[in-house]
Formats: structure tokens, sequence, C-alpha cells
């Protein structure tokens, strides 16, 4: 039947860097199939898995070997034969405890294996032993053993014993023959695997210095944009900055064009006020023309010239008042008239900066 899978999971697989023998190195870029396999010829176990036409390991199981759980979801083995200590990542503990358990079972199968072998080795050797002591007998004289009668007699059983432990022999040699041509084809099959994987080391070492040199690059690249995303960041924050002062200067001129506008609300109330100072003053003109007629026709009436008199001063002093207020309201309205001259100015000069 060959050798037939007893068992499958799936792992990443490791191997222990053989110049350091301290760090692990990845030999599948993600989980492959990893099998047991027994080949019932040889009576024999191995762990084998494969990655496309690449073999990663190819490892047989003996007696001393231990499945060691370094973690949660790892283990490893070492290889004596392949020089080489193997580790396996698994998805969950659970699997890994599996595959544990199924090494310990396999690795108590190969033990029973290797006891059998020798109890069968001691056999055939104990076997040979004991045709070897008992052959001489057949060859003493007739005159020791008897008749010629008596001599067939006890020579034929022992003929027909060697030539079935000759027979038997014949086999084991056959059989051994043919196991250490199936032990060279298999050398040569780990030789030529080994061959592939010291290629695909050397691969794996060159792609290793171009990936270290790829990222020295990155490295860089990195560097550079991140210099620039700092100048970008600079100007940003510049260009931030000049917004907040347009938008302070914006704020400002819409609150001098306000105060603007009252002013100029305040100069257009004063002009009102100022076209009634006219009506006043033909009232005044009115008022001593009235005066001037009381004073002429009072000439003649002196019973009332203190009358019209006091009347005169009054109106004097009511003229008086009013020429007052008249000259205040000017001298205001100048003022905010250089008020509102200056606000222009100022207004002009900030249109100017922006």
């Amino acid at each position: 039947m060959g050798e037939q899978p007893i068992f499958t999971t799936r792992a990443h697989i490791f191997q222990i860097d053989p110049t350091t023998k301290k760090n692990w190195v990845s030999a599948s870029k993600q989980a492959v199939t990893v099998s047991y396999f027994y080949d019932s010829t040889r009576n024999s176990y191995r762990i084998i898995s494969v990655d496309g036409s690449k073999v990663i390991i190819n490892s047989m199981i003996t007696p001393n070997m231990t499945f060691t759980k370094t973690s949660q979801k790892f283990g490893q083995w070492a290889d004596s034969r392949a020089n080489t200590v193997f580790g396996l990542g698994f998805a969950s503990e659970q699997q890994l405890s599996k595959f544990a358990e199924k090494f310990q079972e396999i690795k108590e199968a190969a033990k029973v294996a290797r006891d059998k072998s020798q109890e069968k080795m001691e056999t055939s050797s104990s076997h040979s032993q004991e045709s070897g002591c008992e052959t001489p007998s057949s060859t003493l004289p007739s005159s020791i053993n008897g008749t010629d009668d008596e001599k067939i007699s006890h020579v034929g059983p022992a003929d027909s014993l060697l030539k079935s432990e000759n027979e038997w022999l014949k086999t084991v040699v056959e059989q051994s023959n043919t196991n250490v041509k199936k032990w060279e084809t298999e050398l040569q099959t780990l030789r030529e695997s080994n061959a592939h994987l010291e290629d695909a080391l050397a691969e794996s070492n060159a792609c290793v210095e171009t990936w270290k040199k790829q990222l020295a690059t990155s490295k860089e690249e990195n560097a550079q944009l991140k210099d620039k995303i700092t100048e970008l960041e600079a100007k940003c924050n510049e260009a931030t900055q000049e917004k907040e002062k347009n938008k302070n200067l914006a704020v400002q001129k819409q609150t001098l064009e306000n105060e603007l506008q009252e002013k100029e609300q305040e100069l257009e109330n004063l002009r009102k006020q100022a076209e009634i100072i006219p009506e006043l003053m033909r009232e005044c003109e009115n008022i001593t023309q009235k005066l001037q007629a009381a004073e002429i026709k009072n000439e003649a009436v002196e019973s009332q010239i203190e009358m019209l008199q006091n009347n005169i001063t009054e109106s004097h002093q009511k003229q008086g008042h009013l020429k007052d207020e008249l000259k205040s309201l000017l001298d205001i309205l100048d003022g905010k008239l250089n008020e509102l001259q200056e606000f222009r100015q100022q207004l002009s000069k900030l249109e100017g900066d922006n």
C-alpha cells in the first residue's frame, strides 16, 4: 500500500535559523497542510508538508524525538537527521493539543515497531547460531553414528531444517536488500529535497536582502513624505492665520461701516435741525420789526413805554439765548463733521490694507 496519511492539519511552518540557532525563520507564507504518514512496508512514520512543488517538512519520527509546547498555539521538535528544529504555529490551542497527542501516539508506535524489529533480529541470529551448532553432527563417520540407514534417518530432519532456515535467511536478505534500495531511494529524495531547500533558502535570503533595500527606500520616502507633510501643515497654519486675520479685518470693517452709518444718521439729524435755524432767524427778524414798530407806536404812549421796554428786554434775552443755542448747535455740527471725516479716513486706510 506504501505510505498513507493518518492525520492531517494546517499550520504555519517555521525553522530555526541555522546561523544563530535562536531565531525562527518562516518556511511558509501562509498556513499549509501538515500530515502524519505511515509506511506499512517499513513500519515507519513521517511528518510531511508540501507547499505546491516545494517540500517543507520531511521528518522521520523516532522514539527519541520529543514534541514541546512552547506557547498556547506553538510547538516544536528537533530532527537530528535534518539537523534542524521545526516549529508549527496553529490557529487554536485545540489543534496544537491534537497534533501533540498524535505525535506522542506515533512516537510510542515507532518505539514498539523498533522493539519488534530488534526481537526479530535477535531471533534470526539465535536460529542461525543453533543451525551452525547442529550441522557438524551430520558430518560424523558412520562408525560413530551407526549404520548407513541410521545415518540417513538422523541426517534428513536436520537438512530440511537447514533448508528452511536458509530460505528464511535468503528472504530476510532479499527483504534487507529491498529495504536498502528503498532507503537509498529515500536518501536520494532527501538529498534532492535538501538541495531544493538550500536553493529555496538562498532565494529567501536574496529576497530578504531585496526586502531590506526596499524597506530602506520606503523609510527614506516616508521621511521625505513626513517632511513634505510638515511643510504643508506649516503652510496650512499660515493660510489659517491669514484667514483669521482677514476675518477679523472683515469684522472690523463691518463694525466701522455700522459706526459710519450711525454717524451719517446723526449728521442727517443735525442737518435737519440746521434747516430750522433760518426759520428761527426769520422769526427773530419779524420780532425785531415788530419791536421797532411797537417802539414807534409807543413813542406816543408814554404809559406803555415800560411795558414795551420790558418786552424788548425779554425779546433781546430770548434772542441771546437763541443765538447761544445756535452757536452750540453749529459747534456740535462742526465736531460731528470732523469725526465723520476721521472715520472716513480710517475706513479708507483699512480698505487699503486689505
